[in-house]
């Protein structure tokens, strides 16, 4: 029941302007996505290195309310960061519940892609794919790459 979701989503930002973001989602989020994010609160470490720890609380609405997350891998040379769900909804239905997000430089050297990919293992056999999950993410990139490009 193990498996792993990857997506691409392909980004008008240059890779260093929209790794800044993500690091800065603790802040940021929040505020240019307050549909989806009601709070996120760092409740150990910095909120950008390994072994800190985030809390969620999502909006009214979203298919979960809250989750706990542990940064695993934080590379800022690589725009690499890999996070895993230790505590939240999410749990219910996934025992393991991690995700990889890296920023890659386009052929262009222009723009980027952000390469997400979430592993999980369901908690039992009837627990669908997390595909809304990746479908969010997906939408939440591509808005903060008009975020980005907008205050470029």
């Amino acid at each position: 029941m193990a498996g792993s979701l990857p997506l691409e989503v392909a980004l008008k930002s240059p890779a260093d302007k929209f790794w800044a973001a993500i690091r800065d989602s603790t802040e940021l989020f929040p505020k240019i996505f307050p549909d989806q994010y009601k709070s996120i609160k760092v409740v150990e470490g910095d909120g950008k290195s390994v072994g800190s720890i985030r809390v969620i609380d999502y909006a009214e609405g979203m298919p979960v309310s809250y989750s706990k997350e542990k940064i695993k891998v934080a590379d800022d040379a690589t725009k690499k960061v890999t996070y895993a769900v230790v505590d939240g909804d999410i749990l219910s239905f996934y025992k393991v519940f991690e995700a990889t997000l890296q920023v890659v430089l386009s052929a262009d050297a222009k723009s980027s892609v952000a390469k997400w990919d979430i592993h999980y293992e369901k908690a039992n056999p009837d627990v669908p794919e997390p595909n809304l999950i990746q479908d969010l993410a997906s939408k939440t990139f591509k808005a903060l790459d008009d975020h980005v490009m907008g205050a470029a």
